[in-house]
């Protein structure tokens, strides 16, 4: 092991002392950004960890200072930008990144970026085009 990976060690050891939690928010948030556009909740990713969904949402939290399920929308509002800025209706970018309902991906994405997703894509489309 060279310098460099002897002294990331040992600053994880002091700032990270529970390896084993920074591990599971870790690959909780991996497991999100790989599967974003699946069927996500609290319940499936403590079981994937082998946790009760209490202890996931809490550490999570306290490493990336947000909860799981707060994680996944942020995830899937970005991914539904990009989809709409390539010119993607927006009941088919609803249904890519996950959403169940337009209504509530309209409302959730309208709370995250300030406006209406068919707003979004006129602004942002148009100027790709240019």
């Amino acid at each position: 092991m060279n310098h460099f990976n002897q002294e990331v060690e040992r600053i994880k050891g002091i700032c990270f002392s529970n390896t084993f939690q920074l591990d599971m928010a870790m690959n909780t948030k991996r497991y999100i950004e790989a599967n974003f556009d699946q069927p996500l909740n609290s319940d499936l990713l403590a079981h994937l960890q082998h946790t009760s969904k209490y202890h996931l949402i809490r550490v999570f939290k306290k490493y990336y200072g947000i909860t799981p399920r707060q994680f996944l929308i942020n995830k899937r509002i970005q991914e539904a930008k990009q989809l709409l800025k390539s010119g993607e209706t927006v009941s088919h970018t609803c249904y890519t990144v996950g959403f169940e309902s337009v209504a509530s991906f309209s409302h959730l994405f309208k709370t995250k970026t300030g406006m209406p997703p068919s707003v979004y894509r006129r602004a942002t489309f148009d100027k790709s085009k240019s």
